[in-house]
């Protein structure tokens, strides 16, 4: 019995090293109501020092939220970023939760690549200057303190609470991004999104996307008019977004185009003069779960936290574990 429990989970281990959005159908089986969150101890992998350090819980969410969200958003956005932080930690401390297989021994990482940016007391200070540290670092304590133990739940479970900068007027589902589908990350109109500047443009020539892209687009005639017409969207996610985009000869994900050339979102239109293409990007990040600015343009219309979460979260619950 006990070598076919140790098959299971080492099963499991190797879904999650393999398939990284494995992580978010295991996180749907967690139950929330198995650790007292303020009696919990993080372990975390610091990833510019390489040693695993322990924090109380609180201290660990002050700095992912001070990493994650401009401190000078409204208070209640700050306390959406900090319960969607402390439902991402407490998915890797439950019993049989998402396990961190590349730092043995570290409940989580603080590089922002394998999960939640954090900073320390003196990164804050450098960030924001001695004069706006007292300020900021108390503004984002009490994100933290006045929701003391709340998690997001979607049916009872702990939910994957993906999040990103700025949407550009609406959110992505899932299943568009990643391989894994979840029915609380669908997508979501916005039009609160408060993104001062939500529209970036990147230039290459043709020569350049070829060398990027392994493509030979230069040596695409030209039609009437100076444009050319070798790019073009052939599938569509179910918000709208690009999905595939054909390329000359070949066709990719817009997550992998958005990769390789580093666009800011897959939101992507773009415009070809002569030898020049320019592609125009809205908003930023992957566009799936909570929107930053859009819970900044939430805050600032007298949404509070709770309303900001259950809008870019489908169907969840604001529970204590506390």
């Amino acid at each position: 019995m006990l070598r076919k429990i140790g098959l299971a989970l080492v099963g499991i281990i190797v879904l999650i090293v393999a398939f990284p959005t494995f992580s978010l159908k295991l996180a749907q089986w967690l139950k929330p109501a198995q650790i007292k969150t303020q009696e919990a101890a993080v372990s975390m992998y610091n990833h510019e020092t390489g040693q695993i350090i322990k924090l109380p819980m609180n201290e660990y969410l002050l700095g992912v939220v001070a990493a994650e969200m401009p401190a000078s958003f409204p208070v209640e956005a700050l306390k959406a970023q900090a319960v969607a932080a402390r439902t991402f930690i407490m998915q890797r401390m439950v019993p049989g939760g998402v396990a961190n297989n590349k730092h043995p021994g570290a409940d989580v990482s603080s590089d922002p690549k394998e999960g939640q940016a954090w900073i320390s007391r003196e990164e804050m200070k450098n960030r924001w200057g001695p004069v706006k540290f007292m300020e900021y670092y108390y503004k984002i304590k009490w994100a933290v303190d006045s929701t003391k133990g709340q998690v997001i739940t979607y049916q009872n479970q702990l939910i994957f609470p993906a999040f990103h900068a700025s949407c550009g007027g609406g959110t992505e589902n899932a299943e568009d991004v990643w391989a894994a589908s979840a029915p609380y990350l669908k997508g979501v109109d916005c039009p609160y999104n408060a993104d001062p500047n939500p529209d970036r443009q990147v230039t290459f020539t043709l020569a350049e996307l070829d060398q990027k892209l392994k493509t030979n687009l230069s040596a695409t005639p030209v039609v009437a008019g100076n444009k050319a017409i070798p790019v073009l969207v052939t599938k569509e996610t179910g918000t709208g977004r690009p999905k595939e985009i054909k390329i000359g000869s070949k066709t990719y994900p817009a997550t992998m185009l958005r990769e390789i050339l580093g666009l800011r979102s897959t939101r992507i239109t773009w415009e070809i003069k002569g030898d020049k293409i320019t592609f125009t990007t809205r908003g930023y990040g992957h566009g799936v779960g909570l929107c930053q600015y859009g819970a900044k343009g939430m805050a600032q219309q007298g949404k509070d936290y709770k309303q900001i979460l259950q809008h870019y979260y489908t169907g969840v619950e604001i529970v204590s574990m506390d």
